[in-house]
């Protein structure tokens, strides 16, 4: 079994305002989600209980890391243990993509 998306940027819009997010793929071992950011929007500091990567495929944010703060733009890519606290700010209009890695500890 597989999951394929031919064009990522097809699946999600960047908003005039706030932020969007579409699930794009949900199975037993992974979540992934693509988000749409405005300009100034952000997701504020939290924790997943899963590790996940982070991978900006549009635009510029500032992104905290534990307690490091990282500006980065599109082709960057993060890998989060579990529990890490994280946040985003989007410097630019953006898009994100987010990969839940269900039980894996």
């Amino acid at each position: 079994m597989y999951f394929l998306s031919e064009d990522i940027f097809s699946q999600i819009a960047i908003p005039e305002q706030g932020i969007l997010s579409r699930t794009i793929h949900n199975d037993d071992a992974v979540k992934i989600i693509v988000f749409g950011f405005s300009q100034g929007h952000e997701l504020s500091a939290h924790s997943a209980p899963m590790p996940a990567t982070l991978q900006i495929l549009q635009g510029k944010a500032t992104v905290q890391l534990g307690e490091e703060v990282h500006h980065l733009s599109a082709g960057a890519l993060v890998h989060m243990t579990q529990n890490l606290k994280h946040g985003i700010i989007a410097q630019s209009p953006m898009i994100l993509l987010l990969q839940l890695f269900k039980g894996s500890k």
